[in-house]
């Protein structure tokens, strides 16, 4: 049986609908997982990841577990105990939903310290584990979808500093990979789209995929902060922004783990607003 933590979330929830398309028994769980958010025959459970005792009914008869680390509440994990809690359920094998971050953000409190803590704890666990790194999400553009339904304009800052955002199908169905196959254990994967990607190059493809005209808005970074202090930690907005407009080389660096795990090209920008383009209609 595959547990598949963060269940409703984008990587999650996609994960758990490639897995169950395979065959294999799948159990999804978070905090408000409901029965109209898996596929038929996928089982359910409500557990919180800060709460690892509430995971124990969850992991039993287990064999291998998709750990998601938390996002904004990663702080609140004690990853050594959900572990613990795994391995009593019998799971032999890991894959972590990380950060690229670990790596290029190491003083950050948000993306280095508390990242590095968690997959401290997963290579140190005893387990089979694989750690997955993506950079920014395509879906990360869902933050513009009430403005592009509105009033089609889309508000950014940076407007012409380009990422090589990732599918989140990409990543999970290299989690899927890493959950299913001998041959990942022990390995970091860092996942990335196939190019470079600006805001301005994001609202283009959007208003494409509409076959209607969007504009564009270059915010200030203090209008970016303000509007991202409503739902992120300040720590979080402030490395946030600081990726956004002053990238480092290795995260503008396109990775080739994607199409090494995959055997094909990750998909791009473009592909992800096509197939999620309802969202913004």
């Amino acid at each position: 049986m595959f547990v598949v933590t963060g269940a409703t979330g984008n990587v999650g929830r996609s994960l758990v609908g490639t897995l169950a398309a395979t065959g294999v028994r799948v159990t999804a769980t978070s905090r408000g997982i409901a029965e109209t958010d898996v596929p038929d025959g996928v089982g359910h459970a409500r557990a919180d990841l800060a709460d690892p005792e509430s995971l124990r009914p969850v992991f039993h008869g287990a064999d291998a577990l998709f750990l998601q680390n938390g996002g904004p509440s990663a702080h609140l994990l004690t990853p050594r105990d959900i572990l613990d809690v795994a391995k009593a359920g019998g799971v032999r094998r890991v894959v972590l939903l990380s950060s690229q971050g670990v790596a290029t953000r190491p003083g950050s409190a948000s993306h280095g310290d508390t990242a590095r803590a968690i997959e401290d704890a997963v290579r140190e666990s005893g387990l089979e584990w694989t750690i997955l790194r993506p950079g920014g999400f395509d879906s990360n553009a869902y933050a513009w979808a009430e403005s592009v339904r509105a009033d089609r304009t889309v508000a950014a800052p940076f407007a012409d500093i380009g990422l090589p955002t990732v599918d989140p199908d990409d990543i999970a169905e290299v989690a899927a990979a890493a959950l299913r196959e001998d041959g990942h254990a022990g390995r970091i994967y860092e996942l990335t789209g196939p190019e470079l990607n600006t805001p301005r190059q994001g609202a283009a493809a959007i208003a494409d995929a509409l076959g209607e005209p969007v504009r564009f808005v270059e915010q200030t970074p203090d209008e970016a902060r303000a509007q991202m202090l409503r739902f992120m930690p300040e720590p979080v907005v402030a490395t946030t922004l600081s990726i956004l407009g002053e990238p480092t080389p290795a995260e503008r660096r396109v990775s080739p783990d994607v199409e090494r795990v995959l055997g094909r090209a990750p998909r791009t920008f473009a592909d992800w607003a096509e197939r999620h383009i309802a969202a913004f209609r």
